[in-house]
């Protein structure tokens, strides 16, 4: 079964002194012609541009079925309160992770919980499957419960969207995460894993990547206009 997605918010990795920008990839997936799911929501200063593109698609927040969190991190989960009526797949050990973040993870987004609380929350773990030809699978290492979505697209090319376990090529390149929360081990772990099952890779925080010829390759620049008001 093939499934179409596209880019619905397009991340980058740009930084600048004292933090980052933390655009992240959110991607609209559709499991048929009629079942949106949503992979990631990123956070407040996208807001506008995830409504707009959500408009562009005929599709309303209200109307989205399914929320597919990679990770809890602020930057990928902070407009969960405009889906009030999707059913939010997150992993239990990211809920438990979420509760009790690493001391120097100040990523955590305030009230997470309380705002899963009040969603239809499908707790996850390891591996399995969300929909017809959608499936979740375990990636620790930038926090111990990611996760990341699999599924063959109608060119036949196995796609990984890899949220933060992945955030760019250089983390595929030298197979381990420049920010981990869990353990270094697992994080390389997720990565190999993630590049021997994927054709094409969604990282969290870049272009697509393409495998050619043996190698991990883009094709697309990660535009980011500003506007001085």
């Amino acid at each position: 079964m093939s499934i179409r997605y596209e880019l619905l918010l397009r991340g980058n990795n740009l930084s600048f002194t004292g933090g980052f920008f933390g655009f992240c990839n959110v991607v609209l997936v559709w499991a048929d012609d009629r079942t949106p799911l949503l992979f990631d929501t990123g956070h407040f200063c996208v807001r506008p541009g995830l409504l707009k593109g959500l408009a562009a698609r005929g599709l309303e927040p209200a109307a989205i079925p399914h929320v597919f969190m990679s990770h809890l991190h602020f930057d990928h989960s902070h407009n969960l309160d405009l889906f009030p009526n999707a059913k939010i797949w997150v992993s239990r050990e990211e809920m438990d992770y979420a509760a009790r973040p690493a001391p120097n993870d100040t990523s955590i987004p305030w009230k997470i919980h309380e705002l899963l609380a009040e969603r239809d929350v499908q707790a996850i773990s390891g591996d399995g499957a969300v929909l017809p030809g959608i499936e979740h699978f375990a990636v620790p290492g930038h926090t111990p419960g990611s996760q990341a979505l699999r599924f063959t697209d109608p060119e036949g090319r196995r796609v990984v969207l890899a949220g933060d376990a992945i955030k760019y090529p250089k983390e595929v390149i030298a197979e381990g995460s420049d920010l981990v929360f869990d353990t270094a081990a697992n994080a390389t772990a997720s990565i190999r894993n993630i590049c021997g099952q994927a054709d094409v890779i969604v990282p969290g925080h870049f272009s697509q990547l393409f495998r050619r010829n043996g190698r991990w390759l883009w094709d697309e620049a990660a535009p980011l206009e500003l506007l001085v008001r």
